[in-house]
């Protein structure tokens, strides 16, 4: 008889693994030379599969761990007297089963999974205008969700009869089969985990004891949300199995893009147009907010892209905070389609303006420098 490999090196670990290390090397070892996952070589799978499963089963017992560590094969080996009971009893066998490969397969000996589910959750996608998001609004929906069958109340059965109790599992939503030199639990084939059989199934669902309507639902919309944000519907998702409770209604949040305002948390932007003149003598322009219009002061000599705050005038945040301000940021417009007159005039300010130098046009000069000085360092 060949000689037996050693339990440790089976289990790739040394003599100091802990319990957990025992464990966890098992679990990784039994799936890996699991027979099912080895369709190429069975046969060898199984017999590598069998010394990992012995091995196991004497290093996870302390009593037989020192034993086999003192007296090694033989102090464990039920014909050379050694070990209490020897290994690969069907009941101990099941033991080990149930204890470490349940948590592999779905559960272990003696556990039944429950037939009652939770209702799947549903998410709906909510487009929203920005006045609607920052002001708040309500709105009607409509969902299509899995919802209790009216006609059997959610039993599956044809109305005046009832589910009875599965041949196959007797109730219990799961069967034992029995696959070569172990045993697998697994869900009951003909009733699906439910432990109960529809001999008669109602003709609205089909014996699903569900049946897919469109919800109709009101739901308020509270100010200031933003895209991304969610509201949650308790219990307006799908409708639970075999009794079980709905999920819940997700509804995610768009805001549409604004043909004026751009929205960064709780403040908005806005570009404004003003005219040249505007720009260089000052004066007061009318801008929009979501209140209403306001006037917006310019002061003289306004560069483009200057930014104005508006404070108060953005959006109130809808976890609570402080109201976000409106900013402005000024565009100078360039007069297009001029008359033969206004050129002449345009070209008269221009050569007065150039008489003055850097005083009527500092960033131009400053700019025009830099650029001398840059040549200058590449010539030089």
């Amino acid at each position: 008889m060949a000689e037996k490999e050693d339990f440790y090196k089976l289990l790739e670990l040394g003599k100091n693994a802990s319990e957990a290390e025992i464990k966890k090397s098992y679990k990784r070892l039994a799936m890996k030379y699991h027979p099912d996952r080895n369709k190429d070589n069975p046969e060898e799978a199984e017999k590598k599969f069998k010394a990992i499963k012995e091995a196991y089963e004497i290093l996870s017992d302390p009593k037989k761990r020192a034993a086999y560590d003192q007296f090694g094969h033989a102090g464990v080996d039920p014909s050379m007297g050694g070990g209490r009971g020897g290994f690969g009893g069907a009941d101990n066998f099941s033991d080990i089963f149930g204890d470490v490969f349940g948590d592999i397969f779905g559960g272990g000996r003696g556990q039944q999974r429950s037939s009652v589910q939770r209702g799947s959750d549903v998410l709906y996608n909510l487009e929203l205008t920005l006045e609607e998001a920052v002001g708040g609004t309500e709105t009607t929906l409509k969902v299509p969700v899995m919802v209790s069958c009216g006609e059997c109340n959610g039993s599956g059965a044809k109305k005046g009869s009832s589910p009875i109790t599965c041949s196959t599992c007797h109730g219990h939503g799961q069967v034992r089969m029995q696959q070569g030199f172990f045993s697998v639990q697994q869900t009951c084939p003909t009733c699906h985990g439910t432990g109960k059989q529809i001999k008669d199934p109602c003709h609205k669902c089909h014996g699903q004891g569900r049946v897919k309507e469109t919800k109709t639902l009101s739901v308020k919309v509270p100010a200031g949300v933003d895209t991304g944000d969610r509201i949650r519907l308790s219990g307006e998702g799908e409708a639970g199995i075999n009794g079980g409770p709905s999920g819940d209604l997700y509804v995610q949040v768009k805001v549409k893009e604004h043909s004026i305002f751009t929205r960064d948390g709780s403040n908005l932007y806005c570009e404004v147009p003003i005219s040249y003149p505007t720009a260089c003598l000052g004066g007061e322009i009318e801008v929009p907010t979501l209140d209403g219009k306001v006037m917006l002061k310019i002061p003289a000599e306004t560069q483009t892209g200057k930014l104005f705050r508006l404070r108060g005038k953005g959006v109130k945040p809808v976890r609570g905070g402080t109201v976000g301000d409106l900013l402005c940021r000024v565009q100078l417009e360039t007069p297009v389609h001029l008359t033969k007159e206004q050129r002449e005039l345009i070209e008269k300010l221009a050569e007065s303006l150039s008489g003055g130098g850097k005083k009527h046009s500092p960033q131009e000069h400053s700019f025009m420098d830099g650029v001398k000085n840059f040549f200058d360092k590449l010539t030089g």
